[in-house]
């Protein structure tokens, strides 16, 4: 007999439709495996046979062959095992196939018949509506997560004896039901707070405003500056996620396995922190079935590269597609993957090898020539792309004894919330942008019009600095969520000027 039953296998984050063909007849016994299936599919003919013996169902002493369709697409993971055994126990009449052709099944059974969760099933369950699915069936710990999507009829089993009973009798059974709103209205932010810095009003205004534009931002500091304090304190002033954001950002998480709690959307903004050591592949995403990488998983957050200048250039130069588009697409020779990779990229770094280039209190011991070779690390077109460079001084001693604790995040992140709603009213024209940072040329020719005192400032600063025109825009971009904290429609000379400020390390030596 023959049974089709529906699964799904991810490329990148999008899913695709599996149909799993089960034909059982006469012949030698054993268990025949097509469609292109990798390594963990061809695995899956031991599990499923030890599975549903275990399970209280018979094994067919029979030829099966199993079909995964289409036949030129690799599939790859576990999550076929729950599919295979539905297949078998349907070819061989041990259970109704009438709800087969409106189901989709995922899972990973293991040899008792229990099932075990599996990665990628929100980015699943999102798509099943497309595919023109009414229902998943998946193991109890990806049921919360696939029943976050609205419309679908999810329903999660510990083995597989409760799938049989579940085609036989579904009557006996009801979805699991989640409100991933309700949940995410209730989250609040718990990290750390910014009224635990002290000082530093220039560096604390440069993450005001690189919250409120979404703007990329470099801390150039000696060691003990308190650069990275900073910059992690940057997701507590930034919005909340909206719950489209969280559920692009969770699955994600869920493609990569890295969801730490099974049924629950990412609440808070991702802050990623890779070492310097990291590898190109490991930032943008690759292997031979490509997964996200560093980038993609801090989609809607925050990037932070902590000792910027002790990356490999060549590591660093992957950046700059990516800030510039988004996205991320990486080319295989049987695919090409696109990721997202929507993210605010935040660095920290010494001023020079030694650390100390320009500090009060202890004096730099590198040559020019030593300063100028660990800049070059840092190519033009990428520091052009980085909007807030800014120097961050160490405190003094009376500042670190006597200094009063600095305002709360939720004060700042109150302002960074209006200066951005402000700018979703100017973008109700264009809904492809999120940010200040998001703008293009001729968003800037109608938003960012500059007086003339303006103007004159602004061509000064680009002859004395040596800006490209890239970094002139970026400089607009400033200006205008400036002019959004302050609640000013057009620019002021007094916004390009502060704007200008935050490039005067453009070139450091």
């Amino acid at each position: 007999m023959l049974a089709r039953i529906w699964s799904a296998s991810l490329v990148g984050i999008d899913a695709v439709k599996v149909g799993v063909e089960v034909d059982v007849s006469g012949g030698l016994p054993g268990i025949v495996l097509v469609g292109l299936p990798g390594t963990e599919v061809q695995e899956s003919r031991e599990r499923v046979k030890a599975a549903l013996k275990n399970a209280g169902y018979a094994f067919p002493m029979r030829k099966i062959v199993i079909n995964l369709t289409p036949a030129d697409l690799r599939k790859e993971g576990p999550s076929f095992d729950l599919p295979i055994s539905v297949g078998i126990m349907a070819a061989s009449e041990q259970v109704s196939a009438e709800l087969l052709g409106d189901y989709l099944f995922l899972g990973e059974v293991s040899l008792d018949g229990s099932l075990r969760p599996v990665a990628g099933v929100l980015p699943i369950a999102a798509a099943a509506q497309q595919m023109g699915i009414t229902g998943l069936v998946v193991p109890a710990g990806n049921a919360p997560e696939a029943a976050v999507v609205k419309g679908l009829a999810v329903y999660g089993f510990q083995n597989l004896a409760e799938v049989g009973n579940f085609l036989n009798q579904p009557e006996q059974y009801q979805p699991v039901q989640v409100d991933g709103q309700a949940a995410l209205a209730r989250s609040r932010y718990t990290g750390q707070d910014l009224n635990e810095v002290k000082g530093q009003a220039h560096a604390r205004r440069a993450l005001e405003i690189a919250a409120a534009g979404g703007h990329n931002l470099v801390f150039v500091g000696p060691p003990g500056s308190g650069k990275t304090m900073l910059a992690r304190r940057l997701p507590g002033i930034l919005p909340p996620l909206t719950f489209a954001e969280s559920l692009e950002v969770t699955q994600i998480h869920s493609v990569a396995g890295l969801l730490k709690e099974r049924g629950s959307l990412v609440r808070d903004r991702p802050f990623r922190s890779p070492h310097h050591s990291a590898s190109g592949p490991s930032l943008v995403g690759g292997g031979s079935f490509p997964r996200p990488g560093e980038i993609s998983l801090a989609h809607r957050g925050i990037l932070f590269l902590d000792e910027l200048t002790e990356f490999k250039r060549d590591v660093l130069e992957f950046l700059r597609q990516p800030l510039e588009d988004g996205h991320v697409t990486i080319s295989r020779t049987r695919q090409s993957v696109s990721f997202p990779a929507q993210f605010t990229l935040v660095a920290s770094t010494n001023p020079c090898p030694c650390g100390y280039f320009g500090d009060t209190i202890q004096p730099c011991t590198c040559s020019p020539r030593q300063r100028e070779q660990y800049w070059a690390k840092l190519s033009g077109p990428l520091m052009d792309r980085i909007d807030l460079q800014v120097a961050v001084n160490r405190l003094k001693p009376e500042e670190i004894t006597r200094q009063p604790l600095g305002e709360a995040s939720a004060n700042v992140r109150e302002r960074v919330q209006v200066a951005r709603d402000r700018a979703q009213v100017r973008f109700e024209v264009e809904p492809s942008l999120r940010c200040n940072a998001d703008m293009q040329s001729r968003h800037l020719r109608k938003w960012c019009v500059l007086n003339d005192a303006a103007r004159n400032i602004l061509e000064g600063a680009i002859r004395k600095l040596g800006l490209s025109a890239r970094a002139t825009d970026r400089i607009l971009k400033v200006a205008r969520t400036i002019a959004d904290l302050a609640g000013d429609e057009q620019l002021q000379t007094q916004h390009v000027a502060e704007a200008i400020q935050y490039r005067t390390i453009d070139r450091m030596q």
